[in-house]
């Protein structure tokens, strides 16, 4: 057979058949004095157990560690191996699946942050009023952007935490009027003399389970840096001096 006939009959591609070649894992056969290869039936069968392997899930390298053991020990147990990985992949999907539904049945629609927890999706769904705010969005952007950076233990102890800033009525009021605050500097000096007013409000609004470690509110820090450039400048000196009573306070 030529390499045309050989791969029609196994029902794959002569391209899939050179590239086994390539790698090393089917084996060439003798070419002809016409220099055309010749494959026999002995080929067939091997290239159609490739077939049946990768069709599995196999990788190559797999397929080739497979077809070098004549016994079949390795088979069973690579088999064993992809079925366990295919288990693990099929939870993930299940827990992909359940989080999406929660996402897309949850009471007051997506927010419009996008994809979050279905705790944060619920205290976003209670301050949905303050979405005329800029400062309000922003700080919504930021808590789902923190959601995603942080590790899952410390992601944990910041959606409590806003929870804990956000999860009241007289809560979510201290917030909106911080806010208010803060939206107002938008124009304003960072000596203007309601950036302190504005800096207190805020630090009553923040819980100490938020910042637990004083070194969390380094000034060097890239995150703040980068943080304060995307506010007005006396909206940054307002978060900047309710950090530090923050850390005074500790």
């Amino acid at each position: 057979m030529r390499i045309g006939e050989l791969a029609a009959v196994v029902g794959v591609t002569t391209r899939a058949v050179r590239h086994y070649h390539h790698l090393g894992l089917f084996p060439e056969p003798e070419r002809r004095a016409n220099g055309y290869r010749e494959y026999g039936l002995r080929h067939a069968v091997v290239l159609a157990r490739i077939r049946r392997l990768t069709e599995l899930g196999l990788g190559l390298a797999e397929v080739r560690d497979v077809l070098a053991d004549d016994a079949g020990k390795d088979l069973v147990e690579v088999l064993t191996e992809l079925d366990e990985d295919l288990a693990r992949q099929e939870a993930a999907l299940r827990e992909r699946r359940a989080r999406l539904r929660t996402l897309l049945d949850a009471e007051g629609g997506m927010p419009a942050e996008g994809p979050v927890s279905p705790e944060l999706a619920a205290l976003f769904a209670g301050t949905s009023h303050l979405s005329d705010s800029p400062m309000a969005v922003k700080d919504r952007e930021i808590i789902a952007f923190l959601e995603t950076a942080m590790p899952a233990e410390d992601r944990e102890r910041m959606v409590a935490s806003v929870g804990e800033a956000l999860g009241s009525p007289g809560a979510v009021a201290r917030a909106g009027e911080a806010y208010a605050l803060l939206d107002a500097l938008a124009d304003a000096d960072p000596d203007d003399p309601r950036v302190e007013e504005a800096a207190l409000t805020l630090a009553d609004c923040i819980p100490p389970g938020l910042f637990p470690e004083a070194g969390e509110l380094d000034p060097d820090d890239g995150f703040l840096r980068a943080f304060y450039d995307d506010l007005a400048p006396a909206q940054a000196e307002a978060v900047r001096r309710a950090l530090r009573i923050l850390a005074e306070e500790r």
